[in-house]
């Protein structure tokens, strides 16, 4: 494991420098003031790329700004972000009505659901012998966690990849055992796409698995995907190239096979949105959409001074100016970690809602927005 994290981290750096290569000169700022620190949590899908977006940050603003961010699944983001001991926290798990009711109970206004990227999840396998590449499709995927299909040869697998020697060796299955955006977008795709993985399991955050092994966060998946001959996990992209971890290709719901990529999860989300922004684009109606896409939300709160971890009126606004920048300029950075940028429309409603922020019963986002934005 130890190994697997500094592989990752190397990989995530040399990425990183090319993505801020590209980015240099596109934006300069000259922020004064005292330090801060801004605290969040979350996800560790969108980890790789909230490492790159706060180290360019901290350099954009001269040291300045230190955006401090927990890599503890989306479950633990949910959690203390509803318990107030960070800023914001990060998903690929929208908040559900409950929960939204619990922040409206508790302070008074709304939790925003921020779409501030989008990535796809994929199947990983450790198969001798076999590249990236191999063709699944969504009901065979679904089977295969259910453990119904228990052998790489299998009858169904051959026929979907007839050139590829599969061979007679039993499949193990890899899933996460944190709470996780990421099993909810793969869950969510195995719901859609197999009436008994819908009857019998359901989607979630975490799930009762019928079969298989745990790890702990991407990392702990990919981990065990690596060091068990026949497994098969789930990750995502950025983990599977970073790691050179094999990946395989799925069948659409067009009927067409799609490889994981940036621009194929970006096809994905090429559908309408409500205003909230909670919206699952998993088995998408996109011809050349990647099936297992998701969104990575930050949550916040409307009401920023009802926040613990904010104390003060000058922490909320760096905050705002962070996030504002997060979804506009910090884009930039997004593709060169296999994350898709965000749409048009993803991106209105990321800045609308950051307009709505108040303070002490004040509107600071709408100007902090403009300043940033350059509206």
């Amino acid at each position: 494991m130890k190994m697997l994290s500094i592989a990752l981290i190397a990989t995530t750096m040399v990425l990183f420098g090319a993505a801020l290569a590209s980015a240099a000169g596109s934006q300069e700022a000259d922020f004064e003031g005292e330090a801060v620190n801004l605290e969040g949590a979350g996800a560790t899908f969108v980890a790789p790329l909230m490492t790159a977006w706060a180290d360019d940050y901290r350099d954009m603003t001269g040291g300045r700004v230190t955006v401090n961010y927990q890599s503890i699944g989306s479950g633990g983001g949910i959690r203390q972000f509803l318990e107030q001991t960070v800023m914001y926290g990060a998903t690929e798990a929208y908040l559900n009505e409950e929960q939204m009711a619990e922040v409206e109970a508790s302070t008074g206004g709304r939790a925003f659901n921020m779409p501030v990227s989008l990535g796809s999840v994929v199947p990983t396998y450790n198969l001798p012998g076999v590249d990236s590449g191999l063709v699944f499709d969504g009901e065979l995927l679904a089977d295969i966690f259910m453990g119904e299909v228990t052998r790489w040869n299998d009858e169904r697998l051959q026929e979907l990849n007839p050139d590829v020697d599969l061979p007679d060796l039993e499949i193990t299955t890899v899933h996460r055992s944190d709470g996780s955006g990421t099993t909810n977008i793969w869950t969510n795709y195995l719901t859609k796409v197999s009436e008994a993985w819908a009857d019998r399991i359901g989607y979630g955050t975490s799930v009762n698995w019928p079969t298989g092994i745990g790890g702990n966060g991407n990392e702990g998946v990919a981990g065990a995907v690596m060091t068990n001959e026949g497994a098969i996990g789930y990750n995502s992209l950025i983990y599977a190239t970073g790691n050179d971890i094999p990946y395989g290709s799925i069948i659409n719901s067009s009927g067409n096979t799609i490889e994981a990529s940036i621009v194929t999860a970006g096809n994905a989300a090429n559908t309408d949105l409500p205003d909230d922004a909670r919206a699952l684009v998993t088995d998408t109606t996109a011809s050349d959409g990647w099936p297992a896409a998701g969104f990575v939300w930050v949550l916040i709160y409307e009401r920023f001074d009802e926040n613990d971890a904010i104390s003060t009126r000058s922490d909320a606004e760096e905050l705002l100016r962070f996030l504002t920048w997060v979804v506009t300029s910090g884009q930039e950075v997004s593709n060169d970690l296999d994350f898709a940028r965000l749409e048009q429309r993803p991106m209105e409603l990321s800045l609308s809602m950051l307009r709505q922020v108040t303070w002490e019963g004040e509107n600071i986002g709408e100007a902090i927005v403009d300043e940033v934005a350059g509206l």
